[in-house]
Formats: structure tokens, C-alpha cells, sequence
């Protein structure tokens, strides 16, 4: 730094770059453990970072990043990740690091798939401005009469749902509050929507919007932004409704199929249900089991049926590799290849501003921009970014920066601490970002 004022303004950039951390996707998190004894985490991590085994092709350029990530799973326990990243639209770094699955001794490749949690957020975002791109929807369409589902019987329905768009959705500014009510995507309000529906438990994200119709909302929709999971699973019927496809087949034809990924989908529940390639996920030790969504089930690791994959699917349900991440952002804007959105809809993603907050919390911003996206907006352009975590099971972090460098990271684990872990992580990679003075060439996408 050349000056008292250059280090204080770098000083500000990283308390506002780690508040972000925190807040940019973490919110609404559920409570979740799972089952691995204490001798196996702790033994899953070494504490000497150095014998992390890591896999992908090093790059010597760029080896700040391996020690980064390594130093993190050592001081955070966490069995394994991958990160990857993009320079000028070419893939130039992906390791994977760690252990995919401790019981089979099997190394994190870096091809293998990850929950990525609420860094799906950007995915659902992005479809739903493919739709408006296509004419199929506007950000001021109303979101509930174009579904048109069934409220409970004798419901009373809150008629400012009637008033809910598009946009208010993107912005988590639809009137919902997990934070002073509930998130009825998790249980055990998952169940009251099941029980007073009289329809099957666990409840699909359609039900869960049917039960929530006869439930008032805790603000006016548009005066404040709440950080809402629930606001998301609408958005991911309304892409069914606009489309004409479930919401994933819609996403994969149009959004990432578009961008060169092929692998990615929806994760499955139990641990009966992971997918080939898919990692196997822990929780810190001694975290006790959780009620199981599936009833009659009794109790069971948090990562394997505490929460219902298929009701998150718009909100935190995507699994991925880093790779995918990257290949994702890199494709929304044609930074690689065909641009998903036009240069209308870009414009509108990063510049549409998102209501003030009151409400502390991880996932609520003080006011800010984006939809979808945590947008940060300076004299060097646009920044995109969502961290994702689901407490006991994993947890993410995606970011383009305004010079078109993409970073992505995935665990199969989240910290207790996973607001220092978070605090603590992101701003040593946007350091190691800032400090490469020589890029590798080539491209490991081919």
C-alpha cells in the first residue's frame, strides 16, 4: 500500500468484503448435524494442512490457492473441497483437496459433485431472466395468481400475496420473515403444511406454497428485504408455470446445458440417494441426530434426511463441482461461449437495487443490488457473488469480479464456527486474487 488512506480504504474493503461473506447466501441455514463419531472427524483432517492430499493438475502460478485451502480444512476440520478458477473465459485452476468419503478413504477429485446450498440462488435467478429475456414473464408479474394453487380449506388468504412480482422475489422483499416467524421449507413447519393439507410428508415446494397462502405476511411487500428461502421456492414454480418443464429440466435445457454442464441436478435426501461422483457430507463432531422429514423414520444424521432435497430445489437444492460453478458464471454473460442473457437482462441483474434492511442476520444486506446475486457496484464494475451452507451437511461460495475472474469453492462439511470460517476464508482468496502477478496460460476446459 502507498498511503495511510490506501491502507485504511483496503482495511474498509475487507470488513465490508467479510461481512458480505457471511451474509451473501449463509441465511437460512438449517440446524443440521450428522452422524460421524469424533475419532473419525477428527482424524478426517489432519492438522498439518501439508498432508491433505490434493488432486488436479498443479499450477504453480497460482499455488497460494492450495495453501489457502488446505490451511482452511485444517483449522476449520473439514474433510474435503475443490476450488477452481477462471481468468479472461479460461478455466485455469481446479484441485480437489481432502476426502470425498472418509469411510472408502476416497480423495476429492476435481470433477466430483458438492451440494452447493443457497449458491443455487443464482441459478433460479437466472433462469427466471432467461424467461423474461424469452417474453414468457416480466419482473412485475404478479408471482401468485400466475401459479394459481389452492390455498388450505378455510384458509384466510392475506390479499398483499395477490400483489407479490417477480422482482420482490428476486430481492427477498416478498413479505416474508423466517427471521421473526418461520422458514417453511424446514421442519418442523414442513409437517404443519403436510398435516394441514392433508397431502403426502414430506410436502413437495408446491404444497409448501399452498399451506403458506393461508399464513399473513410480516411486511409489506417491497419496503424491506428479508433473506427468504421460501421466496426462492416460488421462483421455482413460477419457472415451471412460465416454461411448461419441472423446474430442473428447465434450468439444465436453457441455463447450464448452454454453458457446457452436464452433471449437475438436484441432490438426493438420504444418504441411499448420492449420486455417482457426488462427495458423502459431515457435520462437526458430536452433533446429536435430528427428527427425520420422512415419517417414521425416527431420528437421522442431519445431512441425510433432516431436510427434503426436492422442496429446496430453487433455493439450495443444486449439487456441482467448482468447475460447474465457474463454467456458470462464466457462461450468464458469454464470457465463454453464447451468453445466456442478453445485455438488457445483465444490466437488470446487476443494477436493480434490493430494499433496506432492519433485520440483523446472515443473508439480509443494507440495501445493496442484484437479483439473485449479492451485486457490489464500484468504479470497476459489477461484482456477482452467493455463498451457500446447510449447518452439518456443506457449504460454497461462487463470486465474478468486475474483471471477469471467477472463484469457486466447495466443502462437504460446514464449521460450527461458520461465521468466522467464512469471515476468514473469503477475504484470503479476494488477497490471492489481487496478488497474482502472473496468470498461467492454456485452459483446462480445452
Amino acid at each position: 500500500m502507498s498511503s495511510a488512506s490506501d491502507c485504511a480504504a483496503s482495511e474498509r474493503a475487507r470488513v465490508i468484503t467479510r461481512r458480505r461473506a457471511v451474509q451473501a447466501g449463509v441465511g437460512g441455514i438449517a440446524v443440521m448435524l450428522n452422524d460421524l463419531p469424533a475419532a473419525a472427524q477428527s482424524a478426517a483432517t489432519p492438522a498439518d494442512p501439508s498432508a491433505i492430499p490434493a488432486s488436479g493438475e498443479a499450477v504453480p502460478e497460482l499455488e497460494a490457492f492450495d495453501a489457502i485451502m488446505t490451511e482452511s480444512m485444517a483449522a476449520f476440520d473439514l474433510p474435503g473441497g475443490q476450488c477452481a478458477i477462471a481468468r479472461e473465459g479460461r478455466l485455469v485452476f481446479s484441485r480437489g483437496y481432502g476426502l470425498a468419503d472418509i469411510e472408502a478413504g476416497e480423495a476429492v477429485q476435481p470433477a466430483a459433485l458438492f451440494r452447493i446450498a443457497s449458491t443455487s440462488k443464482p441459478i433460479t435467478a437466472v433462469a427466471i431472466l432467461k424467461l423474461i429475456d424469452d417474453g414468457r414473464l416480466t419482473l412485475d408479474t404478479p408471482a401468485f395468481p400466475l401459479l394459481g394453487l389452492e390455498p388450505a380449506a378455510n384458509a384466510t388468504i392475506d390479499p398483499r400475496l395477490e400483489t407479490v412480482t417477480i422482482e420482490q422475489l428476486l430481492v427477498h422483499s416478498g413479505g416474508f420473515d423466517s427471521s421473526t416467524g418461520f422458514d417453511p421449507q424446514y421442519l418442523p413447519w414442513s409437517r404443519m403444511a403436510s398435516g394441514t393439507l392433508g397431502t403426502p410428508d414430506p410436502p413437495d415446494g408446491e404444497a409448501i406454497i399452498r399451506y403458506m397462502l393461508g399464513i399473513p405476511l410480516a411486511f409489506d411487500p417491497g419496503t424491506r428485504s428479508v433473506y427468504s428461502n421460501f421466496g426462492f421456492n416460488v421462483l421455482g414454480r413460477v419457472i415451471e408455470r412460465a416454461s411448461g418443464q419441472r423446474y430442473a429440466e428447465y434450468c439444465n435445457a436453457r441455463v447450464l446445458q448452454p454453458a457446457g454442464i452436464t452433471d449437475m441436478r438436484i441432490g438426493g435426501t438420504r444418504l441411499s440417494e448420492r449420486f455417482p461422483g457426488e462427495v458423502r457430507y459431515y457435520g462437526p463432531p458430536d452433533q446429536p441426530l435430528r427428527e427425520s422429514v420422512f415419517p417414521g423414520e425416527g431420528y437421522v444424521p442431519v445431512g441425510y434426511g433432516s431436510y427434503y432435497m426436492e422442496a429446496m430445489d430453487a433455493h439450495g437444492g443444486w449439487i456441482a463441482s467448482a468447475e460447474d460453478l465457474v463454467r456458470f458464471a462464466l457462461a450468464v454473460d458469454g464470457a465463454r461461449g453464447e451468453p445466456i442473457l442478453s445485455p438488457d437482462a445483465i444490466q437488470v441483474m446487476e443494477r436493480t437495487p434490493r430494499p433496506a434492511t432492519d433485520e440483523a442476520g446472515a443473508g439480509n444486506e443494507s440495501g445493496g443490488h442484484g437479483l439473485g446475486w449479492v451485486v457490489d457496484l464500484s468504479d470497476a464494475g459489477a461484482e456477482w457473488a452467493h455463498a451457500g451452507a446447510l449447518e452439518g451437511s456443506n457449504c460454497s461460495w461462487l463470486v465474478r469480479r468486475p474483471d471477469g475472474t471467477v472463484l469457486a469453492f466447495v466443502f462437504n462439511s460446514l464449521p460450527e464456527d461458520y461465521n468466522g470460517f467464512f469471515g476468514s476464508l473469503i477475504p484470503r482468496l479476494r488477497e490471492a486474487l489481487d496478488g497474482v502477478t502472473t496468470w498461467p496460460d492454456g485452459d483446462l476446459l480445452g
